[in-house]
């Protein structure tokens, strides 16, 4: 079976060409195929094999089957379309096994990719074989500011696909740095629809955390247009970014089951996998830093996860993912030395030096059409920064930038920096420590 390169050098996926190839049970396929039928009243091959994202040859096989058990009998040639294709319907014992497998389980459409398949084209698509070069993370940086050696430190933690915690004062741009790295990455993998363990069903894919790539449209008059190419079962797309806060708890991280549908939805890292998954405001969460970075013990040393089915059955599914862990607390008061130990690059932000700032400061009011003042700008670093002693934010220049415009929109006055301006800017950026007597 051959191989195809998909974009970025990424091996696709083979299209099966028999049944045999799906290494999926037999009574499970044909139960998708008469569910398929029931739910989206299709009678031609050619829909069937576009529902089930299985090539013609294949979906005609599978029909035989179901048309051999006395599930589906042909209805004659319907001259209604161009290929006067052969139609098909289920019998009334078709009918009642549909609606028996959809009491057991409502999904259908797209076959499911076995859990051991996939893991093949994690290991073909890893974010461990990706090159990213000094070149491509500048460029994906290129609007921020940096310290000169923070590519130097970010480079080789992102091509090792290993962990990364960034950690230091609020409002540096840790969340920007860690989009940055997403945008880097650059070329595309393969997600499965659905994967299936045990005879159960997992989603994958979902449309709010993976960006197909278009796919050229093929002449569908054509019976060897789903042929080859790759398997459609998987649908070619960006490398996933999952981006979580505050609101991430432990619970996140487990198989969702929908006891309606009886099927099971991925759970975030397993979205994510061969992409980014950005655990932002480490601290934040409800569940302690330490309890969740135990969670992620074993899948970061062993490149697997644990998951469980309803029955309780636990399995193994691949990790492939680089885990971002940014946290504005410093390290050492939230972990202990062993879960430190086990996150492979630990990379301080700190906040710009005079320079830089001044840099972020006229690049922001540049861009927001704000006159640069030299007399206001001497006002803020003489008279304002020394009372916070020097510290500077990534953060302050669109801060204070926007509190200026602001006022000057409500008074309708053309954009203008003062030292008075300045001032009241600055009011807003911190809150007094006050005494209130009730």
């Amino acid at each position: 079976m051959s191989h195809e390169l998909g974009q970025g050098g990424v091996e696709a996926p083979p299209a099966p060409r028999r049944l045999e190839d799906m290494q999926l049970s037999m009574v499970m396929m044909r139960d998708i195929l008469l569910k398929t039928m029931f739910r989206m009243n299709l009678d031609m091959v050619s829909d069937l094999s576009r529902a089930l994202c299985l090539p013609i040859p294949v979906a005609q096989e599978l029909v035989d089957v179901a048309r051999g058990q006395k599930m589906l009998e042909a209805t004659g040639t319907l001259s209604a379309t161009s290929s006067s294709e052969m139609g098909y319907q289920l019998t009334d014992a078709g009918k009642a096994r549909a609606q028996d497998a959809l009491s057991q389980s409502e999904y259908y459409g797209a076959m499911p990719v076995p859990m051991d398949v996939y893991a093949q084209q994690v290991k073909r698509q890893s974010v461990r074989n990706m090159k990213i070069t000094r070149q491509q993370l500048m460029s994906a940086m290129g609007h921020l500011i940096l310290p000169p050696n923070l590519i130097d430190q970010l480079g080789p933690a992102v091509t090792s696909g290993r962990s990364i915690l960034m950690y230091g004062p609020p409002g540096n741009g840790k969340s920007s740095i860690s989009n940055g790295i997403r945008d880097a990455l650059g070329d595309n993998i393969y997600v499965p629809r659905a994967i299936e363990y045990s005879g159960q069903v997992i989603t994958v894919y979902d449309p709010i955390v993976h960006t197909a790539v278009a796919e050229e449209e093929e002449d569908p008059t054509s019976l060897r247009r789903t042929t080859g190419r790759f398997d459609t079962r998987y649908v070619r797309c960006e490398r996933p970014t999952v981006i979580t806060g505050g609101e991430l708890t432990l619970d996140m991280l487990d198989l969702v089951y929908n006891p309606n549908a009886r099927t099971y939805q991925a759970p975030l890292q397993l979205k994510s996998t061969g992409g980014v998954f950005i655990v932002d405001d480490l601290g934040r969460q409800a569940d302690p830093p330490q309890a969740l970075i135990n969670r992620w013990i074993v899948p970061l040393e062993e490149g697997k996860d644990i998951l469980a089915l309803q029955s309780g059955e636990k399995f193994e599914v691949p990790f492939d993912t680089l885990v971002i862990f940014s946290t504005n607390f410093h390290p050492n008061d939230i972990f202990d030395k062993a879960a430190l130990r086990r996150i492979f690059f630990k990379i301080k932000i700190d906040g710009p030096d005079q320079a830089d700032f001044l840099k972020i400061f006229a690049l922001i009011a540049r861009k927001k059409k704000m006159p640069l003042d030299e007399k206001s700008l001497l006002h803020l670093l003489k008279k304002k920064y020394p009372t916070i002693d020097n510290i500077y934010a990534n953060y302050q220049p669109v801060f204070l930038i926007d509190q200026m415009i602001a006022i000057c929109e409500f008074e309708g006055i053309p954009y203008q920096m003062t030292p008075e301006l300045i001032d009241r800017a600055w009011a807003n950026m911190f809150v007094k420590d006050e005494v209130i007597v009730r």
